[in-house]
């Protein structure tokens, strides 16, 4: 049925003045109209194209752990704008704008609960919180959720999607990139496995950083990974790159990432991940 036909449909059905605004919703991928029930059923993944649009933590949260089991855990509280950073506007008026918007402390937030009845701590970043970028309270939220894995003595997993740096706290942003290798490294210390998921877009310090020190590395479909802009480098090394450069597939298919995984199969390959690190780990 084309959806053309659905629209006529819903309309016969429902009174014009009760028809909502948002039944529809142009895939990013391919531009067509997706009916939004449709779209919700299929974890908002495009029934046309297989886009997989961008999902913030609720909905990750929601998708992942075994119904009813999860906790979703408080995040620290860092200083708001400690450089007093105004651009067109005033850093602390973007902050809450966003947290108006998403109706989450920062970009990144953290819930501990089970999937397959296993354990497991997972930490999400939002991209519709300012481009998910990293300050200071998503190094704080980072290094909570390592802390949090450890005393539970389950894994970490970590959703990214961010453009970068959040260069409105300056220097104190970049350091959050050391900040948060330092606390994976206290995974390890305490034998517990990394996992890291890259969606659409992974990009900046983050890759530089977190987003790339999985001890599994997966990615959703499709999802543009990158350390800086393809412009900047078809004009540093004067080539033209390949069409599918820093896409998910590219990774996989030059090793950076060791699977490409849709979003429907996620929850079975994470919970086998955890059967398979931790009956390793207590061999060992």
């Amino acid at each position: 049925m084309s959806w053309i036909s659905r629209v006529r449909n819903v309309l016969s059905f429902v009174p014009r003045k009760d028809i909502p605004d948002n039944l529809w919703h142009k895939c990013k991928g391919c531009g067509t109209m997706v009916f939004i029930k449709e779209l919700e059923d299929n974890l908002h993944v495009c029934t046309h194209c297989d886009f997989h649009e961008r999902i913030g933590p609720a909905l990750r949260f929601q998708y992942l752990f075994d119904e009813g089991s999860y906790t979703v855990l408080s995040s620290p509280r860092v200083v708001d704008d400690p450089l007093k950073f105004r651009d067109s506007k005033r850093y602390v008026d973007r902050l809450k704008a966003a947290r108006t918007a998403t109706g989450e402390p920062d970009a990144f937030l953290n819930a501990s609960g089970t999937i397959h009845g296993q354990r497991a701590v997972i930490g999400v970043q939002d991209f519709a919180f300012m481009g998910g970028s990293m300050g200071q309270a998503v190094g704080e939220a980072f290094i909570a959720g390592v802390e949090a894995a450890i005393e539970a003595n389950a894994p970490y997993i970590v959703f990214t999607a961010s453009g970068g740096a959040r260069m409105q706290e300056g220097i104190l942003s970049l350091m959050q990139m050391p900040r948060t290798t330092v606390a994976i490294e206290m995974l390890h210390d305490a034998g517990l496995p990394y996992i890291v998921v890259l969606t659409d877009p992974t990009s900046g310090g983050v890759m530089a950083a977190y987003a790339m020190l999985g001890d599994v590395q997966i990615a959703e479909p499709r999802a543009t990974l990158a350390f800086t802009g393809r412009r900047v480098i078809e004009n540093t090394i004067r080539e033209k790159l390949p069409d599918d450069f820093q896409t998910s597939e590219y990774y996989r298919d030059h090793g950076l990432v060791d699977m490409v995984e849709h979003r429907k199969d996620l929850r079975d390959v994470l919970g086998r991940l955890i059967g398979l690190l931790g009956d390793t780990r207590a061999a060992a």
